[in-house]
Formats: C-alpha cells, sequence, structure tokens
C-alpha cells in the first residue's frame, strides 16, 4: 500500500511528520484544500512528467498551472503528463495520492518554486485520502529536489 511506503520513509526521514489520514477523497486541489481547511493554492500537487525517455515528478502550488515555455527551459524538452497506469506503475501511488515521498521507482523531483510563497504546504501521502503538513523548504530537502520556474505566475 502506497500509504505505508510514505510512512516508511517519513519514519527514516523524518520521524516528526505526521500523516493525517480523511475518510473523504483528496484526489484533487478542490477536495483537498476543503478537507484540510487550506486555500487551494497551498495544497502541493505532484504532476508525473514526461520529457522524451525522462520521467520526473514536479511538485508545484495547487493553483498552479504547467508554462510549456517555461518548463521547455527548464526541462528541455517539451513536457507531457504521463498516463495513469504508468504514474502508479513508476510512483507506487495512484493518481491522486501521489506524492515524492516513499517512491516504488527512483525519479529525478523538482520542485516548482511558487511553492516558496507558503511557509507550509499540503502534499499527498501516497493515498487519495492522505496527506502531510511540511515547509516547502524541508520538503524539497527530504526528497532531493532541485527547484524550478515551470509554472504560470
Amino acid at each position: 500500500m502506497s500509504v505505508e511506503s510514505v510512512r516508511a520513509f517519513l519514519a527514516v526521514h523524518a520521524p516528526d511528520i505526521a500523516i493525517i489520514e480523511l475518510e473523504s477523497s483528496t484526489a484533487t486541489v478542490a477536495e483537498a484544500a476543503e478537507g484540510h481547511g487550506v486555500a487551494p493554492a497551498r495544497i502541493a500537487k505532484t504532476l508525473s512528467l514526461r520529457v522524451g525517455e525522462r520521467r520526473f515528478l514536479l511538485v508545484t502550488r495547487g493553483d498552479a498551472r504547467l508554462d510549456n515555455r517555461k518548463a521547455k527551459a527548464a526541462f528541455g524538452g517539451k513536457a507531457s503528463l504521463l498516463d495513469p497506469v504508468e504514474v502508479a506503475a513508476l510512483t507506487g501511488h495512484p493518481v491522486g495520492g501521489v506524492c515524492p515521498f516513499g517512491l516504488a521507482t527512483a525519479l529525478p523531483v523538482y520542485c516548482d518554486v511558487s511553492l516558496r510563497a507558503f511557509d507550509e504546504v499540503v502534499p499527498a501521502a501516497g493515498s487519495t485520502t492522505s496527506a502531510l503538513r511540511i515547509a516547502p523548504e524541508r520538503m524539497a530537502r527530504l526528497v532531493g529536489a532541485q527547484w524550478v520556474d515551470a509554472c504560470q505566475s
């Protein structure tokens, strides 16, 4: 179960961070924002992308949209979303629960600079009903993410 892989990752790297599990779905930014009582922008959504044969994750604020020009500059080519089956196979997390923690496959992780507007964000935690609260800078450090400017301002 992918929540368990996130729990195992946190136990080793950040035992002070608790996973929050809700009864209702938090698979969309709107559902997650409502469920956690935060603005949609504070939801740290994780996009599973490809450029050519490269696959990677981009964590960005919930209300951000990928900017094709910026993404091409940041990633060296046109980025496209992976299909849900490939997302689940590579990350071990279902779409709506994808996060950069406890991945089934080692993937490069990028964090969009838009996250730096907040002292705390709410990324998913491996399922469509789980999340956690974390400072964006700490999240990036924990997963070895590189900061990029790939989304619309």
